[in-house]
């Protein structure tokens, strides 16, 4: 039996071996912020030390809207509709807890509710009042609970791809996000994360392979190993998370644009159906040949796509406004 016990020793002593000659390090957040936290960037304070990264373009004036981002993405996801938007709304973007430049959150938590306190402090602290509030993904799961909790605060929602919906794909999907929900497999997985796993997670997210370019494959790696964000990533998807409830879902009366690209391998498409089928006020806007990401994959189209049916949306609010005070 010594002999077993031997190349048993041995080969966990290979496999400790390999796992630190193969982990792949924190990046630098100097080096990440000079990268990418130019200007328009600012670390905006928030609950004395803390602080997130936002980008806050366009008129000051302008009606707002604001943009979050889903997992393991960051602002710059949303660069072709800021681009598109910045003339005519003030556009606020901003990493979300765990990810980007912001980094873990010192509290440790990823709940809805989290996020949803992370939307209300960046509003506040940019004296902003009632807002537009866009996500995809996992941020247009973040939106919704959000609109469903502060529907007050807000003057449209927009969901993108969003989650939360009671449907899920059978099979396929992304095999990174499929890793990191595994235990043990998804902490080995996170310290190992070879690019290529990144650049596939990527290119299955998406139909359109034209933007899954080196760069921004090395963005999506680079800030996934942010000092702090692989934890976090391990937190954020062991936390438990709920679908929302038809009934719940029907009460609220905010005026939302559905937007949805017909080939997501993530969240499929039957989804916007059902939110179509349980909000109220809803406009659906679909994109065949499109996968998780439309405002990356169609941007030109899915701004425009926005920008008009967001110019109904405000201008029916002034009329209603103008009606009351009258």
């Amino acid at each position: 039996m010594k002999w077993l016990w031997r190349i048993l020793g041995g080969l966990v002593l290979a496999l400790v071996l390999a796992f630190f000659i193969l982990r792949v390090p924190d990046t630098d957040p100097d080096e990440m912020y000079a990268k990418y936290g130019t200007p328009p960037s600012q670390m905006l304070a928030i609950d004395g030390d803390r602080r997130i990264h936002v980008r806050d373009e366009g008129p000051r004036d302008a009606p707002v809207i604001m943009l979050l981002h889903g997992s393991n993405a960051d602002l710059h996801t949303w660069q072709a509709w800021a681009d598109a938007l910045k003339s005519e709304y003030r556009v606020i973007r901003f990493d979300q807890r765990g990810h980007g430049l912001t980094g873990p959150a010192a509290d440790g938590e990823y709940t809805l509710e989290a996020f949803g306190d992370d939307i209300d402090a960046v509003a506040d602290a940019l004296n902003v009042g009632t807002f537009t509030l866009a996500g995809n993904s996992m941020g247009g799961a973040i939106a919704m609970g959000y609109a469903l909790e502060n529907p007050e605060r807000l003057d449209a929602l927009v969901l993108v791809d969003a989650g939360g919906a009671p449907i899920r794909r059978e099979g396929g999907g992304n095999l990174a996000f499929r890793l990191a929900a595994m235990p043990v497999v998804g902490d080995a997985m996170s310290q190992l994360l070879p690019r290529s796993l990144v650049e596939r997670s990527l290119s299955q997210s998406v139909t359109n392979q034209d933007i899954v370019t080196p760069e921004a494959v090395d963005r999506y790696w680079e800030m996934a190993r942010y000092p702090g964000n692989r934890a976090a990533t391990r937190k954020r998807f062991s936390t438990p998370r709920k679908s929302f409830e038809a009934e719940a879902v029907a009460q609220m009366q905010v005026p939302t644009l559905v937007m949805w690209g017909e080939e997501d391998a993530l969240i499929p498409y039957e989804a916007a159906g059902w939110f179509m089928e349980n909000l109220p006020n809803a406009t659906l806007v679909n994109y065949p040949g499109i996968g998780h990401i439309p405002m990356e994959e169609a941007p030109e189209r899915s701004a425009a796509d926005l920008q008009a049916w967001l110019a109904e949306v405000l201008a029916a609010g002034e009329d209603e406004n103008e009606g009351t005070a009258s």
